[in-house]
């Protein structure tokens, strides 16, 4: 069966699970894996010299475990892991994975058929991130002294992607971020059933 895979990467609180969700509500037949549901216990994560938890880096992720509820899904494309409509217009199963280290696993790069990254400036991440609860929460320095320094790292990486990669700009609304890539994901499903 022919499936539509969408990832949507990006840096921490760049917007990444909103968009997936609200496409989730209006791509019929989708579904959504969030790469934040498969952290390591926190006994089992890593801490640096300045006593800060490595939640940053592939390492504190279970990737394998990941890849399993992905398989799980082409396998099953009709078989949705989170709510879904019948059939999308074109007939196509789409399912959206999300996540900050999506583009950085090579075990994932054969997957996409669109990929999009979210990025948002460095004092609007710092701001967003303190508005959140984290569970554990961060603690002072935190976010310069582990989260920015990683996505840093990370986002380098990516300059050697071959893959097309579409990147957004998180600081605009909800809704235009929504359009601009429910219009491109249309069009790019519009394509692939012209090839058929």
């Amino acid at each position: 069966m022919k499936t539509f895979v969408i990832g949507i990467g990006g840096v921490t609180n760049g917007g990444k699970t909103t968009l997936a969700k609200n496409l989730q509500k209006h791509l019929p037949n989708c579904s959504v894996i969030s790469q934040d549901d498969f952290f390591k216990p926190e006994a089992e994560i890593e801490t640096d010299e300045n006593g800060f938890l490595q939640y940053d880096v592939l390492e504190a992720l279970n990737m394998e475990k990941m890849m399993s509820a992905i398989s799980c899904w082409v396998e099953n494309p009709g078989l949705s892991v989170g709510p879904a409509a019948l059939g999308s217009p074109e007939g196509i199963p789409i399912l959206i994975i999300e996540g900050f280290l999506l583009f950085n696993y090579k075990p994932l790069d054969t997957m996409w058929n669109r990929s999009y990254f979210l990025t948002i400036p460095y004092e609007e991440c710092k701001r967003r991130r303190s508005t959140r609860v984290y569970e554990p929460p961060d603690p002072p320095g935190y976010f310069d002294g582990h989260v920015w320094p990683m996505y840093l790292k990370h986002r380098q990486e990516m300059k050697d992607i071959t893959w097309e990669i579409v990147y957004l700009d998180g600081t605009k609304s909800e809704e235009d971020l929504f359009a601009q890539v429910y219009e491109d994901i249309i069009q790019e499903l519009e394509k692939q059933n012209g090839l058929q």
